[in-house]
């Protein structure tokens, strides 16, 4: 449920906006379908979280663009890796990234026909899958060229292709926001992307909850006894005293960089004892604006803050002198509902 505090970070009409530090590559050929259906893994740690469009160049061939996240990281680029990949095929592979923009539009009631309530499956494999209804066989990402049906949320919207320079065609009926309203959105969805939230090298798919948001099949991965997930956090001021999510608006907090460490703490209710151990590990701060984003929490360490054991807590400076903020947690409305032996 999301907080009162937090409602009024949403956009109330339809919106358009850029989406940063993205880049393009084309794939074509003959035997593109297969070579994509071939390097695109089922498990293993994430490399690029990316999206695939369907497209049709200039001469009638079709192909597919691969957008995915321009920033630098720990993992190999990519088009000189896939490169590696192509051998005999019958496959060209072309950076496209200065020929289209990627936007993101949502809000419409247009979408409504297509995006339903979430049904979910926990029996094909350990994962959470979600359930699409069928649509006479229709992907559920829809077939429209350089057009994708952003269903990694309810309430995402669409994801465009247009010429670079160019606006979509929606501009006329959305309003047209920065690429920071993009940002805001999808945190406010519970949606991870690119490489601050999915850490190349190192995130597993179901860490960032890609097996509920639909990507592919990644039921080779076993849960554990505990199990990482990205939930939606709020800063709620410089206090170590818990304090709970009310209907004021957020206070104006600072920008917070990415990858801090999140702690457990016990609260110290006895001021004459002697200061009590954390629970073990800790989460990691992800993308963050606006007073909310982007959290990887450990499952015991979310159970224990509902239960009101320990106070979920960070430091700007990283040296735990006092200049602490604390985070709240919550779900998103369109989540499944995890299943106890998860969650313990």
């Amino acid at each position: 449920m999301v907080p009162p505090s937090v409602r009024g970070l949403f956009r109330k009409t339809p919106t358009i906006a850029p989406i940063p530090h993205r880049s393009l590559l084309s794939v074509t050929g003959s035997q593109a379908s297969e070579f994509l259906n071939g390097i695109v893994a089922s498990s293993g740690r994430v490399l690029y979280d990316a999206f695939v469009y369907s497209h049709t160049n200039p001469d009638g061939k079709k192909g597919y663009i691969l957008e995915y996240d321009s920033r630098t990281s720990e993992a190999p680029p990519l088009l000189s890796m896939l490169k590696r990949y192509v051998l005999r095929s019958k496959v060209r592979l072309r950076d496209v990234s200065e020929e289209y923009d990627a936007w993101a539009a949502w809000g419409s009631e247009k979408e409504s026909h297509w995006e339903t309530t979430r049904r979910w499956d926990p029996a094909r494999s350990a994962a959470i899958e979600p359930v699409w209804d069928s649509e006479e066989n229709q992907c559920p990402w829809g077939t429209t060229p350089c057009i994708l049906r952003d269903r990694r949320a309810v309430g995402m919207g669409h994801r465009l292709l247009v010429k670079k320079g160019s606006l979509p065609q929606e501009s006329s009926t959305h309003e047209i926001a920065p690429s920071s309203a993009y940002t805001l959105h999808r945190i406010l969805h519970g949606v991870p992307e690119g490489v601050i939230d999915i850490p190349p090298m190192q995130a597993f798919p179901m860490d960032s909850n890609l097996d509920i948001m639909g990507a592919p099949n990644i039921s080779s991965r076993n849960k554990t006894f505990w199990i990482s997930v990205c939930s939606i956090i709020t800063a709620l001021g410089h206090t170590l005293t818990p304090a709970p999510l009310s209907d004021a608006p957020l206070d104006i907090t600072p920008q917070f960089p990415p990858h801090l460490d999140i702690r457990g703490n016990i609260p110290d209710t006895d001021k004459g004892g002697a200061q009590r151990v954390r629970p073990r590990g800790t989460g990691k701060l992800l993308t963050s604006t606006n007073g909310v984003g982007l959290a990887l929490l450990r499952l015991q360490h979310v159970r224990a803050a509902e239960e009101g054991q320990v106070a979920l807590e960070f430091d700007l400076d990283g040296n735990d002198n006092g200049s602490s903020w604390q985070v709240a947690h919550w779900y998103p409305d369109w989540w499944p509902v995890l299943p106890a032996e998860v969650v313990q």
